[in-house]
This record gives C-alpha cells, sequence and structure tokens, in this order.
C-alpha cells in the first residue's frame, strides 16, 4: 500500500492535504476529543470538553476557560513529528499546494510549510478584544501578564482572547474560502489524522473532484468506500515512507 501511495505521489503535481488530530497526536499532543481527554474534563471541571471550549462558556466563566485551555489545549514545547515534515517536503517539491487542517498547534508552519488553511484557528495567534492588539503565546501563558489565570492587554487592560475558534462560533469566510479552493483544484487529496465527523470541516471533502483520494487514518472511516486508496496505519509512518521513496 505504501508503494501504491508513493506511486500517486509521483504522478501528482496538485496534492493537498486535509488532516485533523490524528496529524498531532504523534508529537504528542493529546486528542481533547478521547476517551481519556473526555475523563479528564470529568474529573477535573465536571463538564465535557465541547463545554469547556465553546463561546458561551468563554463568556460566562473565563477565569475557569483559561485554567482548561492552558492545561490542555496548549502544548508549547511540542515539535513537528514525520508527517508534518513530509507534507512541507512534498510542498518544496512543488507537488503539494496546501494544507487545510483541523489543528490549531502551528506545527505544520514549524515543519516548514508555507501554504496552510487553519480553519479552527491557532494558539499561536491571540488579540485583545477591546483595542485588537496581537499578542503571542508567550504572553498569553506568562503568569506576570495575567489576571488569574485571564491574560490582560497591556495596552488597555481588556481580555487577550486565542485566535480559536471555539464551539458555537463561526468559521473564517476567508479560511474556508481557501480550502475549499484548494480542495476543489487539486489533483490529489489526502486525507489524514480524522474520523471526518466534525462539521463542517469534514464537509470540505465534497468539493473534491480530482483523480486519487487517499484516506489516512489508525480507523475507518464513513468516507473509506469513496476512496481509491486507504491506509489503517500511522499518518506519519506512512506519510514519512511515502514521500521518502519519492
Amino acid at each position: 500500500m505504501y508503494e501504491e501511495l508513493t506511486k500517486i505521489l509521483k504522478e501528482s503535481d496538485n496534492i493537498v492535504f486535509f488532516g485533523g488530530a490524528g496529524v498531532s497526536t504523534e508529537s504528542d499532543i493529546p486528542d481533547f476529543r478521547s476517551e481519556q481527554g473526555l475523563y479528564n474534563a470529568q474529573q477535573a471541571y465536571g463538564m465535557s470538553p465541547e463545554q469547556m471550549i465553546s463561546h458561551s462558556f468563554f463568556l460566562r466563566d473565563t477565569e475557569t476557560f483559561f485554567d482548561y485551555y492552558k492545561n490542555n489545549m496548549v502544548y508549547p514545547e511540542a515539535q513537528p513529528n514525520p508527517a508534518h515534515l513530509a507534507l512541507a517536503k512534498l510542498e518544496e517539491m512543488g507537488k503539494l499546494s496546501a494544507v487545510v487542517t483541523q489543528n490549531i498547534d502551528g506545527l505544520h508552519q514549524k515543519a516548514g510549510s508555507k501554504t496552510v488553511y487553519e480553519l479552527h484557528g491557532s494558539v499561536l495567534r491571540n488579540f485583545c478584544m477591546d483595542c485588537g492588539a496581537s499578542y503571542d503565546l508567550d504572553y498569553v501563558m506568562d503568569p506576570d501578564r495575567c489576571e488569574g489565570h485571564i491574560p490582560k492587554c497591556e495596552k488597555c487592560g481588556g481580555i487577550v482572547k486565542p485566535d480559536v475558534v471555539l464551539y458555537e462560533e463561526m468559521l473564517d469566510d476567508a479560511q474556508i474560502r481557501g480550502a475549499v479552493d484548494a480542495i476543489g483544484g487539486a489533483d490529489t487529496l489526502i486525507i489524514g489524522g480524522t474520523s471526518l465527523v466534525v462539521y463542517p470541516a469534514a464537509g470540505f471533502v465534497n468539493y473534491f473532484r480530482g483523480k486519487h483520494l487517499v484516506l489516512i487514518n489508525k480507523s475507518s472511516t464513513s468516507y473509506d468506500g469513496r476512496a481509491d486508496l486507504v491506509i489503517h496505519d500511522p499518518i506519519g509512518k506512512v506519510l514519512g515512507e511515502a514521500v521518502g521513496n519519492l
């Protein structure tokens, strides 16, 4: 199967990669929707992860939101894994035109990818809700910049909010358009590390009209029957080996 993927990569000139949490778990970033993530949230806070990172909860209990967010959604020490590096190499080779990701960790860019559509935003970008001033992750994580767990703007004292799409919030229009255009124009779409159950992002796959649809995920998905190639192995291993043989 890996040889077949390498063959597809060789004959493709406009590859788009669509990825989810499974890409980041190989960089030791846990999936907050996993059984362990659900258990941890229920044990510590008595709520589901989806409740904890919702827009309404952010407004209602900002202090607890940031306590959960900083301890469960931010992993500043995480490094790109072989999947991130393989995709950056494909782009450098001129074969991959874009990465569309549901992850918020910025690891694709850290690996060297240039064209990345972040559907759910990024923990690396933060802004003051009052004056719009921008801040990096270090600022948000610095206790001296916070009241309790809440980061405050050094210019106006407003709350500094992560540029992350919370539950109940809309996806960014520019990211949606970029992702849809990229997927619609691709000759090969590789979907990796996602079970394709989170909408509206999962619906973006329906815009693909190209030649090869490849699915790489440890477990089966509802889209497996539509794919030309399905590989149920760790994505870092699969992409690392396939791209390495180009």
